[in-house]
C-alpha cells in the first residue's frame, strides 16, 4: 500500500513540475516556486442574454427595447416616456458558440405572439447583427427605414 501511494504521490509531483514553464490548463499551483500562472484555455461564449435599450432614437420619449432569453428575441416599442410598450418583434435566437466580437443571426417571427399586435412586424424573419457590444437591425415602417441601434442595459 505504501509503495502505491508512492508512484501516485511520484506521478503527481511529475505532472505538477512538468507544467512549470508552461502554461497550465488549470489552476494548480505549481511545485516550482513561481506564485502564479496564467491560465490558458477557451474563453465563454459571448452571452447576448438580458435587456438592451436603443441608443440611436433621436427622441426622449420613445425607443426600442429588446429582451433575449434562451432561444427568444422579444423587440418592443417603448412611448410615452415609457408608459406604453407595443409589441414589434418575437422572434428566435441562436446565441453564439464562441466568444465573439461580431455575430450575426437570422431570427424567424413567431407570428402565433406577433400577429394581434398593431405595431408589429409582418416579416418572416429578420437580420440582427452584434458588433462590440452593439445590436443592431433594420425597422421600415410607412416608407422609411431606420437602423436601430441597442446596448445591453
Amino acid at each position: 500500500m505504501k509503495k502505491v501511494a508512492i508512484i501516485i504521490m511520484s506521478i503527481l509531483l511529475v505532472l505538477a513540475l512538468s507544467s512549470c514553464g508552461k502554461e497550465p490548463q488549470t489552476t494548480l499551483k505549481c511545485l516550482c516556486g513561481a506564485s502564479s500562472h496564467t491560465t490558458k484555455g477557451t474563453a465563454a461564449p459571448t452571452d447576448l442574454t438580458g435587456n438592451w435599450k436603443q441608443i440611436n432614437s433621436g427622441s426622449d420619449d420613445s425607443w426600442q427595447v429588446a429582451t433575449i432569453e434562451g432561444s427568444t428575441i422579444t423587440v418592443s416599442w417603448i412611448s410615452g416616456n415609457g408608459d406604453t410598450e407595443s409589441l414589434y418583434w418575437a422572434g428566435s435566437f441562436k446565441a453564439p458558440s464562441k466568444a465573439v466580437n461580431e455575430y450575426a443571426w437570422t431570427s424567424r417571427n413567431d407570428k402565433e405572439k406577433t400577429g394581434g399586435a398593431l405595431l408589429a412586424s409582418s416579416d418572416d424573419t429578420k437580420e440582427f447583427a452584434y458588433q462590440y457590444g452593439v445590436i443592431s437591425y433594420e425597422v421600415s415602417a410607412l416608407g422609411t427605414t431606420t437602423t436601430i441601434k441597442l446596448k445591453k442595459e
